[in-house]
């Protein structure tokens, strides 16, 4: 009797443990990307390129300006910043920065700002 009983409470925990398994696979362990575009207009390419293809698009920027000397704003990492920085924090970077969030969902690390500033610029001159 108390082999049965002690079985009943094992199924019983086995499957309070499976319904919690399969509740935090419900809910996922990563949280999805937030994606605020903080100033309005068109972005240089439709979201569904971007997404495949900005890092091509820096990538090409980067060796036209470097290699050609070619300077252009379309493509380049700056113009970027200054659509997509949060309005709150003024950077790309952090817990819901633009670029972060989607990496952190990808699990690819940014290098970019090793070197680039991830901070949409402020006026040097205030009003008075």
């Amino acid at each position: 009797m108390s082999l049965r009983i002690a079985a009943a409470v094992l199924a019983a925990l086995l499957g309070m443990a499976s319904l919690a398994g399969s509740a935090e696979r419900a809910a996922g362990r990563v949280a999805l990307p937030v994606i605020k575009i903080e100033k309005e207009g068109a972005c240089v390419a439709p979201a569904a390129e971007m997404r495949r293809d900005h890092m091509k698009m820096l990538l090409h920027q980067r060796d036209r300006t470097m290699h050609e000397g070619v300077r252009t704003q379309r493509f380049s990492l700056k113009n970027c910043v200054e659509c997509h920085a949060s309005r709150e924090t003024g950077s790309v970077l952090g817990k819901e920065g633009f670029c972060s969030s989607c990496h952190a969902y990808a699990s690819v690390s940014i290098d970019c700002f090793e070197c680039h500033s991830p901070m949409r610029p402020t006026s040097l001159t205030s009003k008075p």
